[in-house]
Parts: structure tokens; sequence; C-alpha cells
């Protein structure tokens, strides 16, 4: 019996354990660190990739253009003069460079869809592509990749082009798959063959770094190996644009000038970008470049608040607590954040309050005061896609360690609205180290949605391990190229022997493994052997000029593997070869068994053909199409090279080969290598403008008396919010501004007809507290009063 109850407790100590293990183990899945392998990019400015876009942040000066002359319809609606009605005040904004060229055939789609097609969607596969390949993941269509897509998206302008009112002759059936927020994500994945979700989200200017915080869930709950978060967002109709100067959100110059005391609204950005994430453990295992460490995500909404547009400062509060919870980091550790700061009078205020609160003076034990900026003063404000811009950013400046300057000499005095004398937020208008007091790089990052969604992401600099990687001591190399096109080649040929040539012996293998395994093999092929660098540079141009690489590949026999049984010099080649790739070669067997194991691994399925009479007296080699390339000889430590060649014959030829397992120890991918040079071309729907004519002109309707009474003025308010609002009946004056249905729309429209009919500026701030109607009204006509100014024309106005 006492054996027994023993037996049974000790069953039940180890059921426990296992399950204590159990637990900890979903909880370190939950919170698991990820990391950011790969970005690409398009930014104003004509920035297309990291490394240009890090330079431009050390720089001066800004991205911001005048109108591009292929967008006619935001050059129609401008007018320099703030109050028009159905125009822009605006001509100036950070647009891309090109948004019309595309390589349609690169992504398997006719000139006809491709024209139709988004542009957006355009970019975004673009960069999704760059990415993927900066991550040296070779995207396959049919090898079915489990990776997720998450998209931030907020507009669909371009497919307007195509249903004018009067005429719907021009939508065709690309016009529904064209312009839809969900394919932007659903494209990406259909086109690359992604398995995982595929997710579009739109919560307006937070829109990517929710599609963020869902990405990193996804991982997290292993829906998805891979991630490819993206944001787009392009400036191609006016409406919005006009709808924005109405409410006065923009600022006239079209430039943010965040944290300045000119702040006056915010300008509006183009761009479009992608990061690849994956879990951090794998991506290290899988020798990925890992250029910063996701910590933690965080997403909640205002709530109620004083409007749906309005910045809530609690609500952002509690996003960063959230996100800080999520990352297992402590607030006076944070020593930057790239804020949302789009350089208006309110939202500003209300950001650096709340980041002081949780990160300034609410951090106990801060070393020093928090850094904060914005690459909106530089960039503008690229809504959709701005938390992409500043991801990407703060990704730089953790694999920098370096903290560009927020502003610069030219940018005027801070914010006064701000108490920076008592917060402890500071803005650098220099660059600089990160600060030595944080034992760690750790940053944030925010963006909150004109919807009232909020998120921050929480990121900390890598720190890798020891390296391992081996100079390769005059290993041979492979180094395989690959195209859709003769030119695109050609251009990709020339490039990366730029970068083989400049390399260091050091990095040599992780380049040339990044080359072959990190991109996926087109038609046209070149494949090169080589020792150093330089040999393998000029290998490859002088490949170019033979000609051979413009030839389209036909597709590879299988060839015959034939070897002499019992040599003892296929036994010594096979030794070596275990030796150079240990990974591939099986340990026992016969010496032409484990051969054949090593070739299945690289993709090659032989047909067996024994030696015979009259056969070569070589130890291995290879047989296709009348070719012979020897295996094996009576040299061993020859093996691996004469095993390069004969994957270089192969892959030239047009073999489907898996290179990645060639990997010597100690390489890992290379991040900044060259990228798919795509052959863009102009696809473009020219937008429909309508007959040039005058914009209606304002009502005359400015003040002509003194002195008039309170009730005049109050008269002329309830008449103006009651039009504005499209109340059938009189207003409640005992109901609040907010329960009858205003919002800071509403309350901009009513300050502009007070400032139109009486000339004087009215704070916003006073449609935003809790009072009824009635009280509201009797301050705003004193305030009105006060300021000594004619009323008979509001008066007048309200009759």
């Amino acid at each position: 019996m006492d054996t027994d109850f023993r037996t049974l407790l000790q069953d039940q100590l180890k059921l426990s354990r296992r399950l204590k293990a159990r637990i900890r183990e979903l909880e370190e899945q939950r919170g698991a660190p990820l990391a950011v392998v790969g970005t690409a990019l398009r930014l104003p400015g004509g920035l297309t990739t990291p490394e240009a876009y890090w330079d431009f942040l050390l720089g001066d000066g800004d991205a911001l253009s005048g109108i591009p002359e292929d967008r006619p319809g935001l050059r129609a609606v401008y007018d320099e003069r703030p109050d028009r009605p159905g125009r822009s005040y605006v001509d100036r904004a950070g647009f891309l460079a090109d948004v019309a060229g595309f390589d349609a055939p690169f992504f398997g789609l006719s000139q006809r869809e491709a024209t139709a097609l988004d542009p957006q969607q355009r970019l975004l596969l673009e960069t999704a592509w760059e990415a993927m390949e900066r991550a040296g993941v070779a995207v396959r269509r049919q090898d079915r990749l489990k990776a997720g897509v998450f998209v931030g998206i907020m507009s669909s302008e371009y497919v307007e082009r195509m249903a004018a009112p009067e005429d719907k002759t021009g939508i065709d059936p690309y016009y529904g798959t064209g312009g839809g927020h969900a394919m932007a994500a659903g494209r990406i994945s259909y086109v690359m063959g992604f398995t995982g979700p595929a997710v579009s989200v739109d919560t307006a200017c937070s829109s990517s770094l929710v599609a963020l915080h869902l990405a990193a869930q996804s991982l997290r709950r292993g829906e998805c190996r891979y991630a490819v978060v993206g944001g787009a967002n392009l400036v191609l109709s006016p409406d919005l644009m006009v709808s924005l100067c109405q409410s006065k959100a923009l600022a006239p110059d079209g430039r943010c000038k965040t944290f300045t005391a000119d702040a006056d609204g915010y300008g509006r950005g183009e761009g479009v970008g992608a990061v690849v994430l994956m879990r951090l453990d794998e991506a290290e295992r899988e020798g990925r470049p890992v250029l910063a460490v996701l910590r933690g995500t965080a997403v909640n909404h205002d709530g109620a608040s004083s409007g749906l547009t309005v910045p809530n400062g609690p609500a952002q509060q509690e996003v960063l607590r959230a996100a800080l919870a999520d990352a297992g980091v402590a607030a006076e550790e944070v020593g930057y954040v790239e804020a949302h700061g789009t350089g208006t009078s309110l939202g500003d205020p209300i950001e650096v309050g709340a980041l002081d609160a949780v990160l300034g003076t609410g951090a106990d034990g801060r070393p020093e005061p928090l850094l904060v900026g914005s690459v909106k003063s530089r960039l503008g404000h690229l809504e959709a896609a701005s938390g992409l811009a500043g991801l990407i950013k703060v990704v730089l400046m953790l694999r920098h360690g370096r903290i560009p300057a927020a502003l610069g000499p030219a940018d005027g005095e801070l914010n006064p609205l701000i108490p920076w004398d008592r917060v402890r937020v500071a803005v650098e208008r220099r660059s600089r180290d990160w600060p030595a007091a944080y034992p760690r790089q750790v940053a944030g990052l925010s963006a909150f949605g004109m919807s009232g969604t909020n998120a921050h992401v929480v990121l900390e600099a890598y720190r890798p391990p020891a390296s391992d990687e081996r100079s390769g001591g005059g290993r041979t190399e492979l180094v395989t190229l690959s195209a859709k096109h003769p030119e695109s080649l050609a251009a990709l040929a020339h490039q990366a022997a730029g970068r083989l040539a400049a390399a260091e012996p050091a990095q040599l293998a992780s380049l040339c493994h990044t080359l072959r395994a990190g991109r996926a093999p087109f038609e046209h092929r070149i494949a090169v052997t080589g020792r150093t660098g330089a040999e393998l540079a000029a290998r490859l141009l002088t490949a170019l000029e033979r000609g051979g690489a413009g030839e389209r590949a036909a597709a590879a026999p299988a060839p015959r593997l034939r070897a002499v049984a019992g040599s003892p010099d296929l036994a010594a080649a096979v030794d070596a070869l275990a030796a150079a790739h240990p990974e591939l070669v099986p340990d026992g067997g016969q010496p032409e068994e484990r051969l054949r194991e090593l070739l299945r691994q690289l993709g090659v399925r032989t047909r067996p053909a024994p030696a015979g009479p009259g056969a070569t007296a070589r130890p291995a080699e290879l047989e296709w199409e009348g070719r012979t390339f020897p295996l094996a000889g009576a040299d061993p430590d020859r093996a691996p090279a004469l095993l390069a060649a004969a994957l270089a014959e192969l892959y030239t030829a047009g073999a489907d080969l898996r290179l990645d397992a060639l990997r010597p120890a100690g390489a890992r991918v290379v991040g900044d290598l060259p990228t798919y040079p795509f052959r863009r071309r102009r696809l473009w729907i020219e937008e429909r403008t309508p007959a040039a004519g005058a914009a209606p002109e304002p009502v005359a309707e400015a003040a002509t008396g003194r002195g008039r009474e309170r009730a005049a003025v109050v008269e002329f308010l309830h008449a103006g919010l009651r039009e504005i609002l499209h109340a059938q009946e009189a207003l409640n004056d005992r109901e609040t501004f907010l329960e009858l249905g205003g919002d800071s729309f509403i309350a901009m429209q009513l300050t502009l007809r007070i400032e139109e009919a009486y000339r004087i500026e009215v704070p916003l701030e006073e449609f935003l507290e809790d009072v009824p109607l009635a009280t509201l009204f009797e301050r705003l006509a004193d305030h009105v009063l006060a300021a000594g100014q004619a009323v008979a024309a509001g008066g007048a106005r309200s009759a």
C-alpha cells in the first residue's frame, strides 16, 4: 500500500513539473522577442534604400516638394487664400519621385491589369519583395512559405479615375481588385505564394503600427514563420486635401513643425515601406540579419473623450504602459521615443505630457531626460504609412547607436505651450551617440490615429553573440545570379561585382551565401566560382561579356552520377566533402551513396549510372547532355571546388537547386546586398479634371457695426451651429456641444464662421468643455464683445 502511494505521489510530482514547464513555455512564447530582419522603403526625396534614408536622417533639410505635374487635380484646387470653399491652400508636400512606374512582368501581371492597379499596391509588392531579399528569404511561389502579410492603408484614390460620376465606361473587371484595401495584403500573399494571414488595416494614421501589432501576435501564436508588415500612402486625389484644408488641419507651408512655437498644422507626405519580422531565436538559428529586436506592442482607443479626432492624453499613457508591460521593459530604460509629433498646437503638448507622465518624470531612476523626435518634420506626415517610416528610422538608430537631430537651428524656438522646464523630455538639435548612461539601448515609437486608435511599440538594439565567421582561407566560393530579363541580370551583375570586389575576406563567405541562397532563381542566369572577391567580380563581368547570360536557360535534364565503386580516391574525396559540408554528408555508408545524398540535399536528383568498362577513370563525375564534370580526382582536397564548379554549370542550365544547404559554418545573411533591379515602365491612368471654373465665392459677412448686445452674438452662434449640424429643430441650450453631435470638425467650422464675421481668433478649447450650450455661447459672446469688434454683420447673418 505504501509503495502504491509513493508511486502515485511520484507520478503527480512528475505531472506537476511537466505542467509548470508547459506554462513557462507558453508564457515565453506569448512574450517572445521578435527580430526585424529586413526593411525596404520608398520615401520622399528619392529615398529608396535604408542606407540612403540613414544618410538623409543625419543630414539637413527636408524632402518636401511642389505638386508633381501628373497630379492636375491637386494643382487645380490650389489657392493660397485659406478661406476659399472647395480649395486647398497647400501646394507642397512630401511627394514620391515616381509612382507611375512598375515592372508588371516581374510580378506576373498584364499591362492592362497593372495599369488599373492602385500604385500603392504596386509599391507594396516591390518593397515586400525587397524586404524579403534583404532578409535573405528566397521567395519561391511554389514553396508556399508560411508567411503572413499585414498592411496599413487608409485611402484608395487612384481607382476614382476609372469611375467619373457622369461616366462609368472606364470601370473594367480590375476595378474592384485594383483598389480594394483587402487586396493590398492579399495580392502580396497571392503573388508570392504566402500561406499565413493576410490582413489590411485602416485605423487612419496608426494603421501601419496596428498592422505591426497584429503581426507580432501572429508570430507569437505560431500562425506564421515570417511576417511582412507594410504601410502605404499616396496623395492622388484633391478631395481629402481640400477637406483637411477646410478644417485648417494642414500647415500652409506643407511642413510639420513638430514641438516648435511655429506649429500650425501638419504637412502631408507620401511613402511606402515594408519590414520582415520573425522570432528572434529562429532568426539567429537561420543566420538572418537581426537589425533590431521588437520587445513589445500595444494598441488601444481613446474611448470617451472630448472628440473623435481629438488626442486623449490618458489613453496615450495607457498604451505606453501596456507596451512596456508587453516588452518587459522598465520606463526608465527607454532612452528615445519616435513621437507621433504631427506639429499641431493641440496634439504636441498632449503627447509630450503623456510621455513625461510615463517615461519622463513618471519614471523613477531615469538617468537623463527622455529624448524625443519625429521624422514628420523632415518627410511630412505619411498618414497610414507614417508608422513604417518611424519604425525603419528607429531600427536604423538602434543599429548605428546614434540619435539624429530632431530639429535644426533654423526651426526656431520650442513650443511655449509645453512646460519644458517641468518635464524630463528633451528635443535634440544635434546628432549624438546613444546616451551611455543607459545599460540597454531601448526606444519607443508611437502612432495615434484620427479614428482614436493608438499604438505604441518598444524596440531594443540587438546584441549579437560572438561571431564565429571564418575567412574561408582561400576556399572556393560559388556565386549565382538570376533575373527575369537580361537587362535586369546585367544591372544586378554589375552591382554585385562592385560589392564583391570591395569585400573583406572575412565577409566573403557570407556575401556569397546570401547571393545564392537568399534570392529566388529565374530563367536568365549566371554562376561563377572563385577564391577571392576580386576574382568572383571579374568572372561575373566576363560571363556577361560572353553574352550567354542573355539567353533563356533551358530546363536541366536529370544528370547521371558515375562513380567508381571501391575507389580509395572516391572515399577520400567524399571525406573531404564531409569536412567542408558536415551537415550534408551522412557519416556511414558507401562513398557513392554518401555523395548521392549530398547532391540530393542540394536539389540534384541523379540517375544511377555505375562506371563500367570503357568509362572514365575519374572516381566520380556528373554527366548530362554529353558533358561531364568531375566531382573527385586524385587530389581529394579539390573535391569542394569541383562540386562548386559542377553546381555552377547545373544552375546556369536551369536546375532548381537548393543552395542554402551550402551555408558554411559561421556564415550569416548580409542584409545590404543589391536587391532585384526592377524594370519599371510607366503605367498610369490620367486624372480626369473638370473644366476650369471659378470656385464659389464666400458670402461677404464682415461685421459692420459696434456695440451689439450679447443676444445678437448668441443668436448668430445658434443659427450658425444649427446650419452646420443640418439640424431640423432648434438646438437645446441645456445639452452640451458634444451631446448635440459636435466634434472637432464642427467646432472648427463654427470658429471659422466667427473669425470670418468678427475678424477675431476663437479658442477651440472652449468647445471641448463639458458645459451646456447656453453657457458655451455666452462665453463666446463675451469673448467677441471683449475684443471690441463690430458685430452688426453677425446679427444680420443670423437673420
